[in-house]
């Protein structure tokens, strides 16, 4: 994008619906709060008021980036859908923990067991936390739906911005510099498989198939030392899709960094290492000494050899130039400072924000004592809540049942009582253990036949799994969703069931 383009976008709200019950005195009082520099407002709404209509209608009103966080991945989905609904033609972006499986590095002393970190990455989502950063770091117009994976260490922004690489027809550049630069912030050359985070050279045209995009790759085509032409190609039929007068192309890592600092970053590390050593030796630790020794040094070869480690992330207060005990870059640090803050059922989120950090520290602890990590390693960690409040920008909790923080430090409370629709709770109908069964695949067959949809819950996943066979023996059409569900599944699941695909949705409490 165009960098004049990024004060162009506006957001533009899209709906048929309009505020209704509640809501527009509800927008009015919040972005009121706004322009008089309230700190924080909790908006405490009954459930199916229209909480996020109103969230978005406050972010139209007040034309300032916005991230909402929510305490789990499902919710963040279904938020991100809602939003995607909302502001199609604005940047709606997705930020949660890319780890389909994770086992944290851990050493357990009393069993002198070491558990390497094990892990497997979710490559679409991988690629929705790179648009979101490339998105806050080109435009304004951005609405950031993440989870509490965005309070965990990052890269430094200023890094990530100023080792972008931007390229215009006209310019005049070799293409081996452009394939120096390329390596330099972690791409790697491959000519036969096309995936993220590669490039490859064929003649005068160079591919780029940047981390953010989803199956398309960029081809530059030079003539001499100029570049002759831009377009976006499908990365699959090869067609062209767009012609580019501008391109930016981002890191391949978060954790790219300059080679000034990376070569001041293996001298600290080495200083670190020395020092550690000496404290480990005088407390008689040989053992520890070794091990700390061995496994740093191999990293050290490892980073001056390809500028990556595993466990790269261990060293990030080296590589960013912090010094011990300081925070470590976030998403949060991608924001413009007049960002806004929505929490979503705030009740449930902010203590998990509160309780990140001291899990991290327990566990480390070992890992640090008996010398499989340097001290350092306590600075990659996610942000101490009292860090995360200086962090937090104009704050707006979200949540029906309200705790006491958002009571001590919301300005203002502002009520959603009634919904839009005018609809009161549901009636509660307590059936019998007797023919419950049966009763409740009556009760979906008539609302099948009105053209709703039903929503069953049960007590385990194995439950939800059992009813979802049985009734789909009934003849219905039924899906179950659970914690096991991969995230990008579980948004599919959430998009068929809103489109009718199935009829009944069977869950455990999400």
């Amino acid at each position: 994008m165009n960098p004049s383009a990024r004060e162009a976008n506006r957001f533009v709200l899209q709906s048929p619906m309009v505020p209704r019950g509640d809501q527009p005195a509800a927008i009015k009082s919040l972005a009121a709060g706004l322009d008089r520099g309230m700190k924080a407002q909790t908006l405490l709404g009954v459930t199916g008021s229209g909480k996020t209509y109103t969230m978005a209608k406050v972010i139209e009103e007040t034309q300032r980036p916005a991230l909402v966080i929510a305490h789990n991945k499902t919710l963040a989905g279904q938020l991100a859908a809602e939003f995607t609904a909302l502001f199609p033609d604005n940047a709606v972006e997705y930020f949660v923990s890319y780890y389909d499986y994770y086992q944290p590095e851990a050493y357990i002393p009393s069993r002198d067991i070491y558990i390497e970190k094990d892990s497997a990455i979710n490559d679409e989502i991988d690629r929705l936390r790179h648009k979101t950063t490339s998105s806050l770091l080109e435009r304004r117009d951005v609405i950031v739906i993440a989870s509490v994976s965005c309070i965990y260490g990052l890269g430094d922004p200023d890094d990530y911005e100023h080792m972008r690489i931007s390229l215009r027809p006209g310019m005049r550049i070799d293409r081996d510099l452009i394939i120096s630069e390329l390596i330099r912030i972690q791409y790697q050359r491959n000519d036969y498989e096309t995936r993220r985070g590669t490039f490859r050279v064929r003649g005068d045209t160079l591919d780029i198939y940047p981390t953010s995009a989803e199956s398309m790759l960029i081809r530059v085509t030079f003539f001499g030392d100029e570049i002759e032409e831009i377009r976006e190609i499908d990365a699959i039929t090869g067609r062209t899709l767009n012609g580019r007068n501008f391109v930016t192309i981002f890191p391949a890592s978060h954790y790219t960094t300059t080679e000034i600092k990376m070569q001041q970053a293996t001298v600290s590390i080495q200083m670190e290492l020395e020092e550690r050593l000496a404290e480990l030796q005088a407390e008689n630790k040989l053992l520890e000494a070794y091990r700390l020794e061995q496994r740093t040094r191999y990293d050290l070869e490892m980073l001056a050899e390809t500028g990556f480690c595993k466990g790269i992330e261990n060293y990030s207060r080296h590589m960013t130039g912090r010094k011990p005990g300081e925070p470590p870059y976030t998403l949060l640090d991608f924001f413009p400072d007049d960002y806004l803050l929505f929490i979503d059922e705030s009740h449930v989120t902010i203590p998990q924000i509160g309780a990140m950090y001291h899990g991290d520290r327990s566990r480390k602890e070992s890992l640090v004592n008996y010398g499989f990590r340097l001290p350092s390693a306590f600075d990659n960690r996610p942000l101490k809540f009292e860090e995360f409040e200086q962090r937090m920008g104009q704050s707006i909790f979200v949540s029906a049942t309200p705790s006491r923080y958002e009571a001590e430090h919301s300005e203002q409370v502002v009520q959603q009582v009634i919904r839009p629709t005018g609809l009161v709770d549901p009636e509660i109908v307590i059936h019998p253990i007797d023919g419950q069964i049966d009763d409740l695949i009556d009760r979906i067959r008539q609302r099948t036949a009105m053209g709703e949809r039903s929503l069953v819950l049960t007590l385990t996943k194995r439950m939800a799994e059992d009813m979802t066979d049985f009734l789909t023996e009934e003849g219905l059409a039924v899906e179950y969703l659970h914690s096991d569900i991969v995230t990008v599944e579980r948004l599919n699941i959430l998009k068929r069931l809103r489109r009718g695909e199935f009829d009944v949705l069977v869950g455990i409490n999400l």
